[in-house]
Parts: C-alpha cells; sequence; structure tokens
C-alpha cells in the first residue's frame, strides 16, 4: 500500500533521527512492540471507541509494552505513539516498524533475506547458504527461513525486490514455458 508507506515515511524518519543518537536496537525493538500492539484488533476497537480519549489509548498500549516487555518505553517512543495517537494514524505503526527497520538496515549496511526451501535447513547449512547468497548479493543478510513444499526442492531467496530462484518449481516452469513455445 502506497498509501500507507506514504504516512508512515516522516514518523518512522523523524523515529530513526532520534533513535541514531541513542540505542537503536532498544527503539527497534520498541517500535516493533508498538506495532504488534497496534495490530491487535481489541485494541484497535478500543481505540476507535469515540469514548476513549487519547490519553488512555496511551495508557493502555504503554502498560501492555512494559507487562510484555518488563520495561517502559524511552521518551522517543511515547512521543511517536503520543503523536501516532494524536493525529488518529494508529493503524500505521505497522508500516513506521517496518520501515524503522528498513533505515537501521541500511545504516548498518544490512538486507533482510527470505530463504523459501522445500525442506528444512539444518543450521549449519543454513550457514554455508547465507555465506554464498552474502557474496552473491554483496552485503550481509539478516536470513530467515520459510518452508515452502511446492518448491518441490531447491530454494527461493527474496532480498529486497530481488529474487534468486532455484527451485524445482521455478526451473519446472521454465522448461514448460521453453516446450510450449
Amino acid at each position: 500500500m502506497a498509501e500507507l508507506a506514504t504516512l508512515a515515511r516522516p514518523y518512522a524518519e523523524a523515529l530513526f533521527q532520534v533513535a541514531v543518537k541513542g540505542d537503536l536496537k532498544q527503539a527497534a525493538a520498541e517500535a516493533e512492540a508498538l506495532a504488534a500492539i497496534a495490530a491487535n484488533s481489541q485494541l484497535r476497537e478500543f481505540a476507535d471507541n469515540p469514548k476513549a480519549t487519547a490519553a488512555q489509548v496511551f495508557d493502555v498500549m504503554t502498560s501492555v509494552v512494559k507487562s510484555s516487555h518488563s520495561a517502559s518505553l524511552s521518551d522517543a517512543s511515547k512521543n511517536l505513539l503520543r503523536t501516532v495517537i494524536d493525529n488518529n494514524r494508529l493503524g500505521v505503526l505497522p508500516e513506521i516498524a517496518a520501515q524503522f527497520h528498513a533505515l537501521v538496515n541500511a545504516r548498518s549496511g544490512v538486507s533482510d533475506a527470505v530463504i523459501y526451501s522445500a525442506f528444512a535447513i539444518e543450521p549449519a547449512q543454513l550457514a554455508d547458504v547465507v555465506a554464498s547468497l552474502e557474496k552473491r548479493f554483496k552485503r550481509k543478510l539478516n536470513a530467515s527461513v520459510v518452508i515452502e513444499p511446492e518448491l518441490i526442492g531447491g530454494i527461493r531467496v527474496v532480498v529486497g525486490d530481488e529474487v534468486l530462484d532455484s527451485s524445482v518449481k521455478a526451473r519446472l516452469e521454465q522448461m514448460k514455458v521453453a516446450l510450449t513455445a
């Protein structure tokens, strides 16, 4: 959704500018926690209730973060939350967290990689795959594995907008196209 991304960008950039001066990891963890809470349907229902004040929504969210993470929010995260609530942008928090995460990755020269595999990958094999992918993409990767049995075999790697597909399913599709052309 381009509109959501457009709404989230200024908030994510402002949080990033403040977090760079402090603890980026803590800010990232707090942004993720706020995004997870904001995605909760019960909280959204409460926040959308006209009888609920902005202060009540803020208090509920900060208490949930405190109870689940056993730490209170930093001032930067509190300010972000207040601003988002005051501007009726609570639903944008997940996108703000995603864009903030992208900014942190860009600063550290790291990219997220999703490795789709037909079968589970052992940790030693995963380390080898990630090492070869880092050479291929010429950057450090944070890899996560998603099991997708319909690939039949091989892997499909998505890094940002780049896709490397060496799955059996993709090869069969290529053969099908070549035979029917």
